[in-house]
């Protein structure tokens, strides 16, 4: 007995370019899952988040924005264009008002944004903890922000890193348990176990 042959199925993933995916590519290809991002010519397909990542994302939208000068703007899940063949998309960030120029905006340049920030997942901890930090700070991206999950309550705990603008590293400033209060890039102060209440 032999096997039937599969059916062809109607959709098929386009083959990659040779030398790998490009911004403009991120922005048109069709039937793209949402929250795809481009990584040196690569797209990067996201897993379905826990309840963590969901909670403290929103934690920290709600910190920064009560605290934001009215020169700055928080947004979650936007495409900062690094590179022509990078683009991710930081779980929040925080940029310039003057870089928002429209409901139907679908990205922000990386000279725009003061901080970018990312809630590590299961999926994701190389990217998060690596690849993206060195790819904000080599884009010139001022304040980072690594989020983890730790403890027997599954709290967040944020990692505060500032740019060195001579080496293009981050250097880490801080490691906030609990509350997170910093000078910079403004004064935030966000109670981190509000994750309890949501």
């Amino acid at each position: 007995m032999t096997a039937e042959p599969l059916p062809a199925t109607a959709s098929s993933w386009p083959e990659p370019p040779r030398d790998g995916y490009t911004v403009d590519d991120l922005f048109t290809l069709p039937d793209l899952p949402p929250h795809t991002e481009l990584i040196d010519g690569s797209l990067v397909f996201v897993s379905p988040q826990r309840d963590f990542h969901a909670l403290t994302v929103e934690v920290l939208l709600m910190g920064l924005r009560r605290t934001a000068p009215e020169h700055l703007r928080v947004r979650r899940d936007m495409t900062i264009v690094l590179s022509n063949r990078t683009a991710p998309e930081p779980d929040v960030l925080v940029l310039k008002a003057e870089a928002v120029t429209g409901r139907r905006q679908t990205r922000y340049e990386a000279k725009d944004v003061v901080l970018a920030v990312e809630v590590v997942s299961p999926d994701s901890e190389e990217r998060d903890r690596d690849t993206k930090p060195h790819k904000y700070a080599q884009a010139g991206i001022p304040h980072f922000w690594r989020v983890e999950m730790t403890g027997e309550k599954d709290l967040p705990v944020v990692y505060v890193y500032e740019l060195d603008p001579v080496t293009r590293t981050y250097v880490v400033t801080g490691i906030h348990h609990d509350h997170l209060k910093v000078g910079v890039p403004f004064t935030i102060d966000i109670d981190l176990t509000e994750i309890d209440h949501l």
